[in-house]
C-alpha cells in the first residue's frame, strides 16, 4: 500500500506542477501533508517535517550565502570578462549561444557544486537569451543536463556516495567511466547544436550591430536585472539587428512563435539591462582580490577544508565587507539579491516537507524494495544494465542518499550472486545523473529556474526527455566500451 501511495504522491506532484495547477512550493508542502494523513500517520507530520528541515538546513544555508556571494561577484564585475568572451564567441547566433551555454555549464561544473554552476551560467547567458527572445527553457535544460553529466566527478557527490556505500575506491569507479561520460558530454553538445538550430530557424539569423565591433562597444557588459545598483543610460545598451533567415517568415521572437512548452522571453526589456563598464557597483581596483577570493573559496570546497555552508558564509561576509565597506552599500547589495535568496531557500524548506514525509512514512523504502523485487530472475547476469536503467528514474524520484545508501547495496548483492562485480554495479549507478539534476528533490535546480525566471513545470516538461536520452547514451557507451 505504501508503495502505491508513494508513486501516486510523486505522480500527483509532477502532474500538478507541470499543468501549473499549483506552485512548486505549495505542491511540495500540501501534497505530502495530505498523503501523510492518507497513510494514517498525520500525527507524526510535524516530526517528519522537522527531520526533513534538519537534513536540508545546511543546504539552505549554503544556497543563501552562495547566492549573496556570487551576486556580489557579479555586481563587482568579476565575471564581466567571461560575458564579453561569450559575446564575442556567440555573436548573437542562437546556435553559438546554446553551445556556449553547454560549454560554460560543463566548465564551471568542475567545482562540483550545481548551485554555483547554475548561478554563474545563468548570470552570463540570461541577458543574451532575453535580448534575443530565445527560449529560456533551452538555457535551463542544456545547463542542467551538462551539469548532470559532470556531477559524476569524484568530488561531485554521486560517485563518492557509490564508493562509500559499496566500500570501493571512487577512482576505480570514475576513471574507467571517463569514455562513457565523455560520450554523454558529446551528446549534450549535439543536443545544444540541434536546439540552437531550432532557435535559429524560429528567430532568424541574428547579428550584433557594427558598434559591437568597436573597441568601446566591446567593453559593454550584459547582466541580469537585480545584479547591479543602477541602470546604464542609452549609451550603455547593446543594440541588436535581426536578418530573417530564408523560410523563417517574419522571424518574430514572440512567445506565440516559441515551440510548445518553451516560453520565450517577454517582448519588453524587463529583467534585462545593458550596463556600461562604469556602473556604480563595479570595483575594478579589487578585481584580483575578488578573483583570488573566489579561487580560494572553490579550492577550499574541493579540498573540504570547512563545510560548504561555512565557507560561503565567510566568503559572503568578507566579499561584502571589502567591496562595500559602507553599511548602506552592503544593505543595498543584500537587498538586491533578497528575492533570489527567498525564492530558493523557500523552495528548499518546502522540499524538506516532501522528502521528510517520503522518508518518514517508509514510502521510499517500500518503493525501492518493490522495484528491486520486480527484477526478473533471468536478468541476474545483466545486473549492470539493470542498475543503470534503474538509476535513471530512481535518482529522479529519490534523493542521491536514498538511492546510493538504500537501493544500491541491494542491487550490488543481487549482482554478486550472479557474478557481476561490485565495481560494475557502482559504475552503472552513476549513469542516471543527467536526469537527476532536474529532479524536484535537488535544491540546485530551484536556483537554476529561479534565476532564469522559468516555471519549474516548463523546465521539467522540456528537459526530462533530453536528460533521459543523455543518460541512456552514457549507459549505452559504458556497455559498448565494456565498462559496464
Amino acid at each position: 500500500m505504501l508503495t502505491i501511495l508513494g508513486f501516486v504522491m510523486i505522480a500527483t506532484f509532477l502532474v500538478l506542477i507541470m499543468m501549473k495547477k499549483m506552485s512548486p512550493i505549495a505542491a511540495l508542502v500540501l501534497i505530502p501533508a495530505l498523503f501523510c494523513v492518507f497513510v494514517g500517520k498525520g500525527a507524526h507530520l510535524g516530526d517528519y517535517v522537522l527531520d526533513g528541515v534538519g537534513n536540508l538546513a545546511p543546504t539552505a544555508a549554503m544556497l543563501m550565502f552562495a547566492i549573496v556571494y556570487f551576486g556580489v561577484m557579479i555586481d563587482v564585475g568579476l565575471f564581466d570578462p567571461i560575458v564579453r568572451g561569450i559575446l564575442r564567441f556567440c555573436k548573437a547566433d542562437p546556435v553559438r549561444i546554446v553551445i556556449g551555454t553547454a560549454v560554460l555549464a560543463a566548465i564551471v561544473s568542475l567545482d562540483g557544486d550545481g548551485s554555483t554552476t547554475f548561478m554563474i551560467t545563468v548570470s552570463a547567458m540570461y541577458p543574451l537569451y532575453r535580448r534575443l527572445k530565445m527560449s529560456l527553457v533551452v538555457m535551463t535544460g542544456v545547463a542542467a543536463t551538462a551539469n548532470g553529466v559532470m556531477n559524476t566527478l569524484p568530488w561531485g557527490g554521486p560517485t563518492a556516495r557509490a564508493a562509500t556505500a559499496l566500500k570501493v575506491d571512487a577512482t576505480d569507479i570514475f576513471v574507467p567511466m571517463i569514455p562513457a561520460l565523455a560520450m554523454g558530454l558529446v551528446a549534450v553538445f549535439v543536443l545544444a547544436y540541434a536546439l540552437g538550430l531550432r532557435e535559429r530557424k524560429r528567430l532568424g539569423v541574428l547579428s550584433l550591430d557594427e558598434v559591437l565591433e568597436k573597441e568601446t562597444a566591446e567593453e559593454t557588459v550584459l547582466v541580469g536585472a537585480g545584479t547591479a545598483g543602477t541602470a546604464g543610460g542609452g549609451d550603455g545598451r547593446t543594440s541588436l539587428t535581426k536578418k530573417p533567415a530564408a523560410g523563417s517568415g517574419s522571424g518574430s521572437g514572440s512567445d506565440a512563435d516559441a515551440p510548445e512548452g518553451e516560453p520565450g522571453a517577454e517582448d519588453g526589456d524587463d529583467g534585462f539591462q545593458g550596463l556600461d563598464p562604469h556602473r556604480a557597483t563595479l570595483r575594478p581596483k579589487l578585481y584580483w582580490f575578488n578573483a583570488a577570493l573566489t579561487v580560494l573559496l572553490l579550492t577550499a570546497m574541493i579540498m573540504e577544508w570547512l563545510p560548504i555552508p561555512v565557507l560561503f558564509l565567510l566568503g559572503a561576509a568578507l566579499a561584502l565587507t571589502v567591496n562595500y565597506p559602507h553599511m548602506p552599500d552592503q544593505k543595498a547589495r543584500v537587498a538586491a539579491h533578497a528575492e533570489n535568496v527567498l525564492n530558493v531557500t523557500g523552495m528548499v524548506f518546502a522540499a524538506a516537507v516532501f522528502t521528510g514525509v517520503l522518508t518518514g512514512t517508509g514510502m521510499v523504502d517500500h518503493m525501492a524494495d518493490w522495484l528491486v523485487g520486480a527484477i526478473p530472475e533471468g536478468m541476474g547476469p545483466q545486473m549492470g544494465l539493470v542498475t543503470g536503467l534503474l538509476s535513471i528514474p530512481l535518482t529522479y524520484f529519490m534523493s542521491n542518499d536514498g538511492f546510493y545508501f538504500g537501493v544500491l547495496p541491494v542491487l550490488a548483492e543481487a549482482g554478486q550472486a550472479h557474478g557481476v562485480s561490485t565495481l560494475e554495479i557502482a559504475r552503472a549507478s552513476i549513469a542516471g545523473q543527467a536526469l537527476h539534476m532536474s529532479s524536484p528533490l535537488v535544491p540546485a535546480v530551484y536556483v537554476l529556474v529561479g534565476m532564469a525566471k522559468v516555471e519549474f513545470g516548463d523546465h521539467t516538461k522540456f528537459t526530462v526527455k533530453w536528460a533521459v536520452l543523455t543518460s541512456l547514451v552514457v549507459l549505452g557507451a559504458g556497455i559498448l566500451f565494456g565498462i559496464i
